[in-house]
Formats: C-alpha cells, structure tokens, sequence
C-alpha cells in the first residue's frame, strides 16, 4: 500500500498544538504516556538466530587471550551473495528533483560529538523470493536490505536530493527480519560497498529474469522500499552502535513492525575476524579483502567494536544484537564530550527534522521521494509497502 506524505510545510523553530518543537517526532522523553509509543507485538514472526556458537554481546569480544588460528588461509564455504545482472534500460520522463545537495558540508563544524563516528541516510529494501513481485508475508520474503549513504560529519541537511558521492553500501540481512533484543543476534554482510546509486539502480534495485535447466525461466523481483531515515554509528567505549530514527513513512504500518523497524532503533555491531572460521551455515565464498593495518587492529579477538572503514571492503561479516532500550544506550554522552558539542541524542534529532523537511519538499508520495533520492524514478519500481 502506497504512504502518502502531508503536503503541509513546517517553519523552522515552530510549535505544533501541543507546544512541542519540530523535531519533537523523535525526543527522548520519559514522561511520554504508553499509548504515544508504538510496540512491536509480541506474538510477531520472529527468526531464530543462526546458530547458538554466535555470541552475546559480552562474549563477542572476547578476552583478548585468544590466539590466532595457525592457519590463516581462508576457506570458501558454500555462501550466498546476490547478483541482478540484467539493468532496467526503460526509458522515462519521469521528473526527479535535483535541487543542488543537499549535504551542506561544514555547517556542523565543532558541534558534533566525536563518539558519533559516521552519520547519513539509511534506506530499508525487502526482495520478495523468487516469483513473488509482492510478498504477503514475511515467509514470502527471501532477503532484507539496509542501503547507507554517509555523509559528511560535519554536515547539514538542506533541500533537494544527495549527490551521487559513489560511498553508498547495500548491507544484507539474510534473517529477513531485524534484531530487537539482546537474544536476538545475526550475521549481516555488506554486500557492495562504494556503491554509485546507478549500480545500486543496475545490481540491487532491478528485477532481472535467469534460466535454469530444471524450471526454466525465473523471476527474482525488484527490490521493495520499506521505509527511510537517517543513521549513525557511534562508539561508547568498548561497543558500536547503529541507531536510526525512520523519517518515510509517517507512520510504521504492517510490514515496518513485522521485520522489526521502530521510529527509533538501535543495533550492536561488531565485525568478525576473517582469520576465523565463520560461525556455521554463515560463511561467504570470499572474504574481506581488509589492508594489514585493519588485520592488526583484530589482534588475536574474534570479534571487534565495527568502525566505519570496515563496512568499505565487500563481503565484511559484521553481528547484528538487538537492543530493546531503542537509542538511549547507543546516545549516551561520553565523558569525553567537549564544550559546545551537541549530546549525540540532539545531533540525530536536528539530522532527522532536516530530513523531514527535505523528503517535504520532494515532489510525489513517499515512493517517488525515495526514488528520487537514489537518482532514479519511482515508476519502474514497486511502492512504498506498508501492508501484506
């Protein structure tokens, strides 16, 4: 079902009828009454974890007495990594607003905390299984999908659609749906990293046709919008968070509950050590092809706080943990905040409500301002999917 967004402009500084601030969508506050937050239901499809050898968040790290494995060369296992090799050439007239970038870069110089270690926005694709344009379930989807687009940490967003900068990634998530507790912890995997949004358009978004001896002629569908936002990974000590607060659509429908989409939500992550053995039934054909000065910074650990610069290389294997608490743990303040520095919960919420008014201004529903966004046209592609 298509979203439709209020054709209503904002001003900045403005107050809605409750008194509250613009960027109001997404504050922190524990006064809030039960019935202003939305829950995911108990009773949801949920996915079991891959394997039980996956570890907590306490034990991902290890302790720092583990010894590498005497033979580091790496295996190729049976994996998964999905390909769409045939381009969607149709031609169209389509209009998609390009106003200048919107990354106004340096507009945030000296305000930002340095805990926060990448900002940008983040978009979340379904792919339906084989033959199916439309899933009706979450058994009727074969894969989910985070598409970052980072940008400049001391940014602002203004008008109009992001420039191509050609630093996007398409993470997988083979689980299909996302963590939302601490039990819940899964392998995701960055699929293409440096990504220009005509490979994203080319490699990922399209649908494309293949041949087998066995069945013939089959369909791998286009990839489906779920919904889009803004992100950060941030650092507090000894873990790394991804946290994000959801700007399209409005209001989380169906589909946005059942993979485990929140207005805000947080995630764990840590990278895998690519001298181990992957945990079972995870393992890609190949793995990253990290410089040795990332290799050393693994030392003998299995697991490490992910940084920025390992979801660059294709194929890093990183844990995803879910964290119920949604983003409060992953913006506390660190004790090394400096003077003048925004607390990291107020830099998401200034990114988000820039957001908000930049995805406003788009033309079309919220399909076409997402399109529009990644340089293509809303037209070729599925809607916006709020229902089964």
């Amino acid at each position: 079902m298509t979203t439709t967004r209020s054709g209503a402009k904002v001003e900045a500084g403005a107050k809605n009828e409750n008194g509250e601030g613009v960027g109001s969508k997404h504050e922190l506050d524990t006064k809030t009454t039960p019935s202003s937050k939305r829950t995911k239901k108990e009773d949801s499809k949920k996915q079991q974890t891959i394997e039980d050898t996956i570890p907590s968040p306490t034990e991902a790290y290890g302790d720092g007495k583990n010894q590498a494995p005497a033979n580091e060369d790496k295996k190729k296992q049976n994996g998964h990594e999905e390909k769409n090799e045939n381009k969607n050439g149709a031609d169209s007239k389509e209009k998609i607003d390009h106003n200048g970038s919107a990354e106004h870069k340096g507009a945030r110089k000296g305000a930002v905390p340095s805990n926060i270690l990448e900002k940008g926005i983040i978009y979340f694709f379904i792919r339906g299984r084989v033959g199916i344009d439309e899933p009706s379930s979450v058994d009727d989807i074969r894969r989910s999908y985070i598409v970052l687009r980072p940008i400049a940490k001391d940014a602002k967003l203004g008008e109009g659609t992001l420039d191509d900068a050609g630093n996007s990634r398409l993470i997988a998530i083979p689980k299909k749906v996302l963590p939302s507790s601490g039990r819940d912890r899964w392998i995701a995997f960055v699929e293409k990293s440096h990504a220009s949004f005509k490979t994203l358009k080319d490699e990922f978004l399209s649908a494309s046709d293949y041949t087998t001896k066995t069945a013939g002629v089959r369909h791998n569908p286009a990839a489906t919008p779920v919904a889009e936002g803004i992100y950060a990974i941030t650092s507090t000590g000894r873990e790394s968070h991804l946290a994000y607060m959801i700007t399209l659509p409005e209001e989380l429908g169906e589909v946005q509950k059942e993979i485990g989409l929140k207005d805000k939500g947080s995630f764990i992550i840590s990278t895998r050590n690519p001298k181990y053995e992957a945990p079972k039934g995870t393992a890609l054909p190949q793995g990253p092809e990290y410089p040795q000065e990332i290799l050393d910074e693994f030392r003998a650990l299995r697991w490490v706080a992910t940084q920025p610069k390992h979801l660059d290389f294709e194929n890093t294997q990183f844990l995803l943990i879910g964290e119920s608490s949604g983003i409060q743990k992953a913006t506390e303040p660190q004790k090394d905040q400096k003077e003048g520095q925004e607390k990291p919960v107020e830099e998401l919420e200034k990114l988000e409500d820039e957001d908000t008014h930049r995805m406003e201004g788009l033309q079309g529903d919220d399909s076409a301002a997402i399109f529009a966004d990644l340089h293509t046209h809303a037209k070729d592609y599925p809607k916006l999917q709020t229902t089964f």
